[in-house]
This record gives C-alpha cells, structure tokens and sequence, in this order.
C-alpha cells in the first residue's frame, strides 16, 4: 500500500485530470491503489500546453512584442519535440502516456492518444497509422473506446466520452481521413439519439459497445444531461445531419 500522503496526490492529479478514474493511471489496469498518476507525463495534456504556448505566441504576436512571441513560439516547438521522443512509438504506430519515473512509455493504448492529431502536430504517416487503430481497436457500434481496458473505471471500456469522440473525428478530419471521422460521429449521433428516445436524457457518457446498456462504472452516480454532451451532439448533427 502507498504512503497516504502520496496516494492522495496521485487521486487528486487523476481527478485533476478530467479521466476520473482509469486503469491509464494504474501500474495495474485492474488495481485502484497502484495508481501513479504523478509519475506519468500525459500526452494529451501536452499536447494541450504545446496549443496554449502557441495562442500567447499568437498574443504576443498581435500586441507587436517579438521578444515574447520568439520566446512562446521556441517553448512551442521544444514541447512538439519532446511529444515526439517521449511519446510517439514507431513500432505500434500511436502515442502513448510515458512514465518518468520508470523511464519508459506506459503500454496502455488509450483514445488520448488522437489529440497529436486534434492539434496537429503530427506527420500524415503517423495519422495514417494511428486511424488504423482506431478502425481495428478503438470503433464499436456507438463510437469510439476510452481505452481498450474493462476494468469497471468509468473512463475505460466499454465507455465513450462526446470529448473524446469530438477529438478523434476532428483529428482524424486534419488529415483527411473523413469517412472513418464520418462513420464514428454518425455511430455516436444514433446512439445518443436512441438513448435520449428511451430515457428522455442525454448522458455524460454512453455504453459504446452494447448500445442497449447504459454506460457504468464511477465514484458518483451517473449525470442526466453534460455541456459537453450536448453541444458535441448539436455540433455532429449540424455537419453531419439527425441519423436517426
């Protein structure tokens, strides 16, 4: 068992995270208390710093300071850089979390690692090889997977979450894969729909393999109705129609 004070640190990074909680964070998918959290070096959440650095660049840019847009533009393509050493494998063709403190990548192959490809920062090659695998590993009847693992964590197998689904058809647009993008936001359009004519609710997050079953797993009970959810959702019909 953990030293509390450590364990609290890991739940709160998970927490802190939005992915509260799954096996993503655990040394052992089926084992809470081996979450390390702290440990990990997050892709999508560099990804999502390495978009920030750029939009001060952009700021700073705008207000004519060239000092701090050469500064914002440099930290940018460092963080690029090291997304690319630490994060990108060759051999499997996707990105992956790294553990800092073992020094190696973590093997859990989760949909965090389609937001190189929501930000662009990716090479066609790479995109290629990463839309294979959400074709063959990620892609069930209602969208996309969270992660490939059913633990019983509400952000793994069988769920899928709308910014996730967002992310991935998006990224995969970037690079003009439209009609694996089309195909998963059709799947998650009919499936929120029939959900919603079975209920009269939408939900933060939907059963992605069964679609007749609700989505399970959590700390707290599940939530009718999610921002995120519903402006997903509206946003997909608007492109792509009802599917109903």
């Amino acid at each position: 068992s953990q030293d509390p004070q450590i364990l609290y640190s890991h739940l709160r990074a998970g927490a802190e995270s939005g992915w509260d909680f799954s096996s993503r964070w655990f040394k052992e998918k089926n084992s809470f208390e081996t979450i390390h959290t702290t440990d990990i070096i997050p892709v999508d959440l560099n990804c999502l710093l390495y978009h920030l650095e750029q939009s001060i660049a952009e700021a700073y840019e705008m207000n004519g300071d060239k000092t701090n847009t050469r500064n914002y533009a440099a930290l940018a393509e460092k963080r690029k850089k090291a997304i690319e050493q630490y994060c990108w494998n060759e051999e499997v063709g996707f990105y992956f979390d790294f553990d800092w403190s073992g020094n190696h990548q973590k093997k859990t192959m989760t949909l965090a690692g389609v937001t190189p490809l929501f930000f662009k920062i990716s090479s066609a090659e790479q995109a290629e090889k990463i839309s294979l695998h959400i074709q063959e590993n990620f892609l069930r009847p209602g969208g996309v997977l969270t992660t490939l693992e059913t633990t019983g964590q509400q952000w793994d197998a069988p769920n899928g979450w709308a910014p996730l689904q967002w992310m991935t058809i998006t990224g995969l647009e970037n690079y003009g894969h439209t009609s694996l993008a089309k195909e998963i936001a059709v799947r998650w359009i009919k499936l929120n729909t029939a959900v919603f004519k079975r209920s009269g609710k939408l939900m933060e997050k939907y059963n992605v393999v069964d679609t007749h079953l609700e989505a399970g797993g959590g700390e707290y009970e599940g939530q009718d109705g999610f921002g995120w959810t519903n402006g997903v959702l509206l946003a997909l019909i608007k492109k792509y129609g009802p599917c109903d």
